[in-house]
């Protein structure tokens, strides 16, 4: 059972962020779009404020929402470009959360005041070359040596790699074992001998956002970093998929926030535009498109807050994140495409928001499991229900 912060203190935090949200991070977008790069002033601001602790209890110096009122502070932030999101949002997710979730009271005793404060941040170091959703197919080698384990492989696509200070990094450690089983979690210092991490990588979109190549070469942890301990060696990506099931709520809190900004766009831009004598929201054709993109933004608010809602109860999840993920990331990218064809040639030109957050969003049917694989996992849960006896 995850309760959060009372309902007066909520509302106070939403209500900073809201402001925050408009009155310094979307004035600064395109400062962003322009150098790549969030500004330290509003990082630091972002510390102020607790974001780097949000899910974080407030025994380490968190905030300590639930995971309901996670999703309603992310769908503001979310408004703005999704990469001042992404400065605190490994802290937040899966960057604490394997601590958070079966880290030992000493791991976390140690780590989670800092993570929470932002004085050190967190990466989650899954995909591989070779291991994007088949997370089980990883190499990345973890030997055991002495009281040590030796680290060798690599890791790809790793958000915030290039500033984080520790890393939550899945390696093998029984090389016997096949697939998903034989993989353990380990909390990995950024500075220890032997990680390289590699440039920054040039993407579509959502510039701002950081994600770098890591290389480890006879990288020396000691087996107390093992997350949880050795207790759970082998037990490495049953953390992961506890650690993914919670941040696929928070991908559809995501794409809520940018699916309502370019709904807000779009309508504000219909209204202003006259074509015909008329103001373009008063022809039908485009009210249906206004209006199915309201519509799917309920739908996915509806969604988010119910898996958060059974997450917050101590129910199991997979197929409500798996559904709450993919439907609301799809339905941002009609959402999006849909802004896009209302600004019509407008749309495609970088002064307008709707093109830059066209770009953004794509990548969201992509990290934290691909769509496909969201329908791998819906689908298997259906399958249980069905062996089960059980019914819709």
């Amino acid at each position: 059972m995850t309760s959060g912060v009372d309902a007066e203190t909520f509302a106070q935090i939403q209500e900073a962020v809201r402001r925050f949200t408009m009155e310094r991070l979307i004035p600064a977008e395109r400062e962003v779009e322009e150098t790549d790069t969030v500004p330290a002033a509003i990082v630091q601001e972002m510390r102020d404020l607790g974001l780097f602790g949000l899910s974080i209890p407030q025994e380490y110096g968190g905030l300590g929402l639930s995971l309901s009122q996670e999703v309603a502070v992310i769908a503001e932030v979310a408004q703005a470009a999704l990469a001042f999101r992404s400065v605190f949002g490994t802290n937040v997710g899966i960057g604490s959360q394997g601590i958070m979730i079966d880290g030992t009271d000493a791991q976390k005793a140690e780590w989670l005041p800092k993570l929470a404060s932002g004085e050190a941040s967190s990466s989650f170091a899954l995909t591989e070359p070779d291991a994007g959703s088949d997370a089980g197919g990883l190499k990345t080698r973890a030997v055991r040596d002495g009281d040590d384990y030796i680290i060798n492989g690599a890791k790809r696509y790793i958000t915030n790699s290039d500033s984080a200070d520790i890393l939550t990094l899945m390696a093998r450690t029984d090389p016997d074992r096949k697939g998903a089983s034989g993989i353990s979690a380990f909390i990995v210092p950024t500075g220890t001998p032997g990680i390289s991490i590699g440039k920054p990588d040039k993407k579509m979109g959502q510039r701002g956002t950081r994600t770098c190549d890591i290389t480890l070469v006879d990288v020396r942890v000691p087996a107390a970093n093992m997350v949880g301990g050795e207790a759970r060696v082998n037990q490495g990506f049953k953390t992961a998929m506890k650690v993914l099931d919670r941040g696929r709520i928070h991908m559809a809190a995501l794409a809520i926030g940018q699916s309502r900004r370019a709904i807000n766009e779009a309508l504000a831009y219909a209204v202003d535009r006259k074509q015909f004598g008329q103001a373009i929201a008063d022809f039908q054709l485009v009210q249906a498109m206004l209006a199915d993109s309201q519509a799917e933004l309920y739908a996915a608010e509806c969604m988010a807050n119910d898996a958060a809602a059974r997450f917050d109860r101590g129910e199991p999840i997979p197929q409500q994140a798996a559904c709450a993920k993919m439907f609301a990331t799809e339905a941002c990218g009609r959402i999006a495409d849909r802004a896009v064809q209302i600004f019509g040639g407008a749309g495609y030109m970088v002064e307008y928001p709707v093109e830059r957050i066209y770009r953004d969003v794509r990548l969201m049917r992509i990290y934290e499991g691909t769509t496909q694989i969201q329908q791998l996992i819906i689908a298997k849960q259906m399958l249980k229900r069905q062996a089960a006896g059980e019914k819709l």
